[in-house]
């Protein structure tokens, strides 16, 4: 998408999509979470939430950015950005664990549940920015 000045619109649908996930997940899992678990544990499904929702908003800064340049530096971006955030989200869970004393099994359980569940999501905007540059 482009404006009048024909520069590139950021589609903000995906970002929409992170947040509708992070409202239903609050809403769905606030009362089992309050009511049956632990304040360490609440901390930690929350602290995976935020890991997973700071990785799937880089991985979408990645593709808005490398979406309309050379398929290198599409690659390169999107692919070596996806290996810069898995060791940042590495060290993050390390240091949660280790310096913080965060709980490990619903940090790591929280953080994987959502990290697929935005991969997807990610894929999938992916796919669907791919198909809008091979068509215009």
């Amino acid at each position: 998408m482009q404006n009048e000045s024909g520069k590139r619109k950021f589609d903000i649908s995906f970002p929409r999509q992170i947040a509708a996930v992070c409202i239903l997940t609050a809403l769905v899992s606030a009362y089992p979470l309050f009511a049956f678990a632990s304040a360490e544990v609440v901390r930690a499904c929350i602290a995976g939430l935020t890991i997973s929702v700071a990785n799937v908003l880089a991985g979408y800064a990645a593709i808005e950015y490398s979406i309309n340049k050379s398929y290198m530096v599409f690659l390169k971006a999107v692919l070596g950005g996806m290996g810069v955030r898995m060791l940042v989200m590495l060290g993050a869970l390390l240091i949660l664990i280790k310096v913080f004393q965060f709980q490990a099994l619903p940090l790591v359980g929280s953080l994987m549940g959502f990290y697929i569940l935005f991969l997807i999501l990610e894929i999938l905007f992916m796919q669907k920015q791919l198909n809008k540059k091979a068509e215009g």
